[in-house]
């Protein structure tokens, strides 16, 4: 099945509300929050290991160049190869400085999963809260207005109508690749409505 045929599960009846089912998708918003965290976080590692890898290259090639350095005539190569040296450089820095800013998003991430699994605990602890439908949309409506992106708000809606993990997770990576300016390469649309 594709990303465009997949549909959001249809919204539950009152009649239909348990605090057991609640806990549940409860718990898979927090595996998905926790699987997709680790997916963006790995993406930015991999880019911080690039980024110093290709700094020591270049860092490398300057400590050669200037030891080949012997005639005079050779400066004005010289001089070019070292500006297009630390124009690369500087290209590699700032990706290392995105890459660290990231860091602090997936910190702030997985604190919204401890704050939400934390508030589900004190539900749970509470037999008068357990069994109240009004307890359980307060604190998932809580949940959701700390979503700073809408992939997350969109994964969130999918859970809570019942959907599962693994599809979650795909509508996630898809729309956070939108988010981001990345083209994806199903192109598909997803229907969430």
């Amino acid at each position: 099945m594709t990303l465009e045929q997949k549909q959001m599960p249809p919204q539950l009846s009152c009649q239909d509300w348990s605090h057991v089912r609640e806990t549940v998708n409860m718990l898979y918003l927090a595996v998905c929050q926790i699987e997709s965290t680790l997916t963006d976080s790995n993406n930015s590692v991999n880019t911080l290991t690039g980024s110093f890898t290709a700094l020591a290259t270049h860092t490398h090639e300057v400590s050669e160049q200037v030891q080949r350095l012997n005639n005079p005539s050779e400066l004005d190569e010289f001089k070019k190869d070292i500006s297009d040296t630390a124009a690369e450089l500087q290209t590699n820095i700032s990706a290392s400085v995105e890459a660290f800013q990231f860091y602090d998003r997936v910190c702030q991430r997985l604190e919204h999963v401890a704050h939400s699994l934390e508030s589900v605990s004190n539900l749970l602890e509470c037999d008068q809260r357990l069994q109240d439908e009004t307890e359980w949309r307060s604190v998932q409506s809580t949940i959701k207005s700390s979503y700073t992106m809408e992939a997350e708000r969109i994964m969130f809606e999918f859970i809570m109508r019942g959907g599962n993990v693994k599809e979650a997770l795909e509508i996630y990576r898809h729309h956070f690749k939108s988010e981001q300016g990345e083209k994806d390469e199903d192109n598909d649309e997803i229907e969430l409505f």
